[in-house]
């Protein structure tokens, strides 16, 4: 009785490990159909692959210094325009996409980026402005900015805010306004204007045009206290006499940004001008804000820091 009860937990132990194995071939046969039917295996995440990177930009952005270059600046606010001056910095550094901070030492994880740093002061009457922006672009222009951010400081108070590229855009915004105060927003991946400075410095051959959604700069958002998502735009590029123009304009907003930069490289920019609604409530207006380049010097301007190198700023015409 014994051997035939064995016998049989024997038999039924073979049925599961051909039934298992069958349903695993059965599984694996559907999983192929399907592949085959989609003609792609199923991944998670898409992983853009580099763009190759040019002779002429390893020898220009590798060289271990920075390029700046200062503008002229009139600055439309609170419904007048303001004169000033803007400057912008770009250098080459490794940048950690985890903690999202320029990388300190050598390591595999980090990504290449062309950083700007781009500055504006002005005066609105009694007090002044002061606006800085910081936007992180891998050089190899295969994704979004890792990271953008934003302060602004008048005698009112300060405000900062900042979009990290997660697996959403983190949006984080502190302001001493009460109805803006601390956020943190999730936001859709979508373009953003501020990258687009980045873009083309690499190549602007490959700037988005057409019908588009797009983020606009951190520094409108926070000035125009407008919600910061993605607009409806259009966006054109255009080249005439070795000069071309990048334009995008957003209907909703009432305003259109265009950049004017050379044709070849390293595509440097030479102005821009920015036309949207200034002030508030009735006496708001559209107004342009205009920057027109001064001068431009490339120097590793980290290491100049002495009291005897404040004589360089006259070579980008800030005294």
């Amino acid at each position: 009785m014994k051997k035939v009860f064995r016998i049989e937990l024997i038999a039924v132990g073979l049925l599961l490990i051909v039934s298992s194995i069958t349903s695993c071939i059965e599984e694996s046969k559907a999983s192929s159909k399907k592949m085959a039917l989609n003609d792609e295996p199923i991944i998670t995440k898409a992983v853009k692959p580099k763009k190759q990177l040019s002779e002429d930009f390893k020898k220009y952005w590798y060289s271990g210094k920075a390029e700046i270059t200062s503008y002229k600046l009139e600055q439309a606010r609170y419904g007048q325009i303001r004169d000033g001056h803007s400057v912008l910095i770009y250098v080459t550094e490794p940048f950690l996409p985890e903690k999202q901070v320029k990388a300190d030492r050598s390591n595999p994880e980090n990504v290449n980026v062309l950083k700007l740093n781009s500055t504006k002061k002005y005066l609105t009457g009694i007090y002044p402005y002061s606006v800085m922006g910081s936007t992180f672009y891998p050089v190899y222009d295969n994704q979004h900015a890792l990271k953008t951010s934003l302060s602004v400081q008048e005698w009112c108070g300060h405000v900062y805010s900042q979009i990290n590229n997660r697996e959403d855009f983190e949006f984080t915004s502190h302001s001493y306004f009460e109805s803006e105060a601390d956020q943190n927003v999730s936001l859709e991946k979508d373009l953003l204007e501020n990258e687009i400075w980045n873009k083309i410095r690499i190549n602007p051959t490959d700037l988005p045009t057409g019908n588009l959604k797009m983020i606009p700069s951190l520094e409108y958002a926070r000035l125009r206290h407008a919600e910061l998502k993605a607009y409806s735009a259009t966006a054109n590029l255009s080249t005439k006499s070795g000069m071309s123009s990048y334009t995008i304009t957003y209907p909703d907003l009432e305003r259109s940004l265009t950049i004017n930069f050379t044709s070849e490289f390293p595509f440097t920019i030479e102005s821009w001008t920015e036309e949207f609604k200034s002030g508030f409530g009735p006496k708001a207006k559209l107004l342009t804000t205009r920057a027109t380049k001064l001068k431009s010097i490339k120097t590793a301007y980290w290491g100049q820091n002495g009291n005897d190198d404040v004589v360089l700023r006259d070579s980008l015409g800030l005294n």
